[in-house]
């Protein structure tokens, strides 16, 4: 077991806050600032983008940030987390309603429901989800993902929270813990991690945390919150007037497409590692999550849509037609991340470096720790493995490379910790599975909060016997 280890050793702070505040009015700011967002939703059932921006706002002045760095701030991590994510909820949207107009989503979920009973269906969602969340980032796992969840649970009479939690835990338990995703490969590059013994490590830890906090785990999730799909997202059974649909294996093969654009460029990096290669600058590009949608949505117009007969104008309004249910979607899902951006740019990552500057515990526990702080903190589960990795690189200098490997995954592990109302993935799950704010704290943010502590567990359990 490795000894005890105090926090001084670790990297300097992030960048110069826009404010001046101490530890004690900047915990003030974010209790005040989160706890105004719960309130407008939550009591006064404002829409959660402009709960979201007022709510920004009040953490910048209890903070005493000036206001229009403030508004600098809020606007600079809505436009970021737009243009990281909002292109490929569009593209997602377009493919998930050619794959149900034309009849590909209820072959997949035919398929599903003949060979898996009711029992068995949870394990089998976790298992797609896993699969698919390989390479893949969460959001475009999620927008992938859902159009077969909704209609798994429409059609064969599933509870949506027991179909819907094994997926969702699929895809977040690969995100944290297991390369080639960005946060994991960040965190092994910046402790200098094996990346063969993280990944072998990281599947070995997040098996039994998936069976954990994805099909257990939902049998609660459904007692406490028994909702019926959302009617403005489930896609609908198309239209008898088709003139045939894609087969089953054409219709995975379009959906894993981009899996495998992104799996490729993961291996190529690997393989390769050389950005002035020509090779890895065309799987850079070609796997790169634009184009690996933007490439499935084009395929997906003649695999499934012509395939099913669909003329110019019927694949137009097809479209058309998906990117409406998604214009609050993206604006949420922005705002929470403008939110973010703002507890960043107050300084309250500074704050908790300050803070635990004085610990000393096992070090797999304080990257954990950190980890879980920074992610309360900023809501993104990514900037709390970048930068509870680069705090706690330090503590691998002694380290073996299998307790590295470990360091590497307490971090992924704490990053997952409690999703709420500063994550945007929080209000991406919220508005898909049309859930109140309690609801999607009772489930997601449960979820996420059991994959941490289980995967945190699993490392400790490990490092005492390896």
């Amino acid at each position: 077991m490795m000894p005890p280890v105090g926090a001084h050793i670790l990297a300097a702070a992030p960048a110069e806050p826009i404010t001046s505040a101490g530890h004690a009015q900047l915990g003030l700011a974010v209790l005040v600032g989160i706890g105004v967002i719960v309130v407008l939703i939550g009591s006064f059932k404002l829409h959660a983008f402009l709960s979201l921006t007022i709510g920004s706002l009040v953490l910048g002045a209890v903070a005493a940030a000036p206001l229009d760095k403030a508004i600098a701030s809020f606007t600079s991590g809505l436009g970021s987390t737009v243009a990281g994510v909002g292109v490929l909820i569009a593209l997602g949207a377009i493919l998930g309603k050619l794959l149900a107009d034309s009849g590909g989503a209820d072959q997949i979920v035919d398929t599903i429901l003949a060979k898996a009973s009711n029992r068995t269906m949870p394990w089998a969602m976790a298992l797609i989800a896993g699969i698919i969340g390989l390479p893949l980032f969460f959001e475009v796992g999620v927008v992938l993902l859902i159009p077969v969840v909704l209609l798994v649970a429409k059609r064969g009479n599933h509870s949506l929270m027991r179909v819907g939690i094994p997926a969702l835990a699929g895809l977040s338990v690969m995100h944290g813990l297991v390369p080639p995703h960005p946060g994991p490969l960040a965190a092994i590059d910046s402790i200098h991690a094996d990346l063969g013994i993280t990944l072998a490590l990281g599947v070995v830890v997040a098996i039994p945390t998936l069976v954990i906090a994805g099909p257990v785990f939902s049998r609660y999730a459904a007692r406490w919150v028994d909702i019926a799909p959302p009617t403005t997202l489930t896609p609908e059974r198309p239209s008898d007037d088709l003139e045939r649909r894609p087969s089953f294996g054409v219709t995975v093969a379009t959906i894993m497409l981009p899996v495998v654009l992104m799996l490729g460029k993961a291996l190529v990096d690997i393989v390769v590692d050389d950005p002035e290669d020509h090779v890895q600058r065309v799987a850079d590009v070609v796997g790169s999550p634009l184009i690996a949608l933007l490439s499935a949505v084009i395929v997906a117009m003649f695999t499934l849509g012509r395939a099913a007969g669909f003329t110019r104008d019927r694949l137009a309004g097809t479209v058309e037609k998906s990117l409406l249910p998604i214009a609050g979607i993206l604006l949420i899902v922005g705002a929470g991340g403008g939110f973010k951006q703002t507890l960043i740019d107050v300084g309250v990552g500074r704050m908790i470096l300050d803070v635990s500057d004085s610990w000393s515990v096992s070090p797999l526990l304080l990257a954990w720790l950190i980890a879980v702080l920074i992610r309360l903190a900023t809501g993104s589960a990514t900037v709390a493995t970048i930068s509870a990795a680069g705090l706690v690189a330090p503590l691998a200098a002694d380290m073996t490379d299998t307790h590295t490997a470990l360091l590497v995954l307490a971090v992924g592990a704490g990053s997952l910790f409690f999703s709420h109302v500063n994550d945007a993935g929080f209000w991406l799950v919220k508005e898909y599975f049309g859930m109140t704010v309690g609801q999607t704290l009772k489930t997601w943010s449960a979820m996420e909060t059991l994959i941490s502590a289980t995967a945190g567990g699993f490392v400790l359990l490990l490092s005492l016997i390896i």
